[in-house]
């Protein structure tokens, strides 16, 4: 298994684990009980859950293309705007001290959430855009 594949079955085993179900399925008392401020009504966080699995299914297609022995540049490009994006809009919210008043379970899903989309953006970026220009020189 090549280290673009590793990086890709983690992110979409993170994103089942981690954003996807608990936004889809938590009812709002549990996201509540482990301090996070829950916004109403809570359709808006089932949304971004249903916009996550998504993802999942772009990046399924992704690993599809890999196991074909083909290049998936648009899933890739796909996760690291993806990754990318969400680490940059966490780090300016831990900037801004946004889930300072939370919980203790939520402020480290969210610190981990910020340092996991960034790890996994250089994972991305390093063995899929520079991985691949690496082998062509």
């Amino acid at each position: 298994m090549n280290n673009l594949t590793m990086v890709l079955k983690l992110k979409i085993a993170v994103t089942i684990c981690a954003w996807c179900a608990p936004l889809l399925l938590f009812p709002t008392g549990v996201l509540q009980w482990l301090g996070f401020s829950v916004p109403q009504p809570i359709v808006f966080l089932r949304l971004l859950g249903m916009a996550y699995l998504a993802l999942v299914v772009s990046y399924l297609s992704t690993l599809r293309a890999i196991g074909k022995n083909v290049y998936p540049g648009a899933g890739v490009w796909v996760g690291i705007v993806s990754n990318g994006g969400a680490s940059l809009c966490l780090a300016l919210a831990a900037s801004e001290g946004v889930w300072s008043s939370w919980g203790l379970p939520a402020q480290i899903f969210m610190w981990g959430s910020l340092v996991g989309t960034a790890a996994i953006t250089v994972g991305l970026v390093v063995f899929g855009p520079l991985g691949r220009s690496a082998k062509s020189t």
